[in-house]
């Protein structure tokens, strides 16, 4: 499931606004991030640091920063109302293509340039880091991103064997129940009208969807390995005139290895964050 955040949980709409549309740094990836967990530290604290309602501390052109945040507000706004529209729309057609054909085989044939077009769009997350309208780590953010573009360009899509395995409609239901629920939240932070439901939501549905989400990309990965072996795809073979080499198997091998110590390393860091919001305790982490 992934991709949780803090920020904007009081409903603040200015808080709201630094925040909304960041993909969270507490997890890389929503549903998970394939061999990259090590960036999982954080930026949501307390979202007081720079954000489309803060421009710092320039005296001298109050009206210019209050010019750029209100845009920034509005293209956050703006983007994030499209991609829970755009996440709705591969629900509802995963839905219909279910109970037109009864079975799952050719599911993702039929979604994939929806769920392609709106996963890559969120690139744009990056750029919301680097122009500062939030407050995330760029490289964070990146790691992020890119993880869940990694799951569905250099796997699902490069090798089509797989495509009907029922895994992958395993990770293709938890991302995209949990990208309705993310966007809508920030949707309706940045309105300052934030249902308590979306908020419960945000903090109760990764109990079931992250662990699906680990699973399905994990066996969707497992599933790809004799392919992946037996054609040598995205390898390098030595020699070459770089003197370079990559196996792309023994890569996926390691990805799926890196799952073990980090599961239960963010799974239970989003448990305190789910009891720090919603009922309100105070959490005390170690620093590392």
């Amino acid at each position: 499931m992934g991709r949780l955040t803090e920020s904007a949980a009081a409903g603040s709409g200015a808080r709201a606004a630094r925040w909304a549309g960041s993909p969270p740094t507490l997890l890389l990836i929503s549903p998970t991030s394939p061999g990259c967990a090590a960036t999982m530290a954080s930026s949501d604290e307390d979202g007081t640091n720079g954000g489309a309602s803060e421009a710092g501390e320039d005296r001298e052109a109050p009206g210019k920063r209050r010019r750029l945040g209100l845009l920034a507000t509005a293209w956050l706004t703006f983007y994030n109302i499209a991609m829970t529209a755009g996440w709705l729309v591969l629900a509802i057609a995963m839905v219909r293509f279910y109970m037109e054909k009864g079975t799952h085989r050719g599911l993702y044939k039929s979604v994939q340039k929806t769920l392609k077009f709106f996963q890559t769009f969120a690139l744009l997350e990056i750029v919301h880091c680097l122009i500062g309208i939030v407050p995330t780590s760029v490289l964070v953010t990146g790691v992020q991103v890119s993880s869940r573009i990694f799951m569905v360009w250099l796997i699902t899509h490069s090798i089509k064997p797989i495509q009907n395995e029922e895994s992958v409609v395993l990770f293709l239901v938890a991302w995209t129940v949990t990208e309705i629920t993310r966007y809508s939240f920030y949707t309706f932070s940045l309105l300052d009208h934030l249902p308590y439901f979306i908020k419960w939501a945000r903090y109760n549905f990764f109990i079931i969807l992250y662990p699906v989400g680990v699973a399905g990309e994990l066996l969707t990965i497992y599933a790809a390995l004799p392919y992946v072996k037996k054609t040598g795809m995205f390898s390098i073979r030595l020699p070459n005139k770089y003197n370079v080499s990559f196996d792309y198997y023994y890569f996926l091998l390691i990805t799926m290895a890196s799952y073990i110590p980090l599961f239960p390393q963010l799974y239970f860091h989003m448990l305190r964050q789910r009891r720090k919001v919603l009922h309100g305790e105070v959490i005390v982490e170690k620093d590392d």
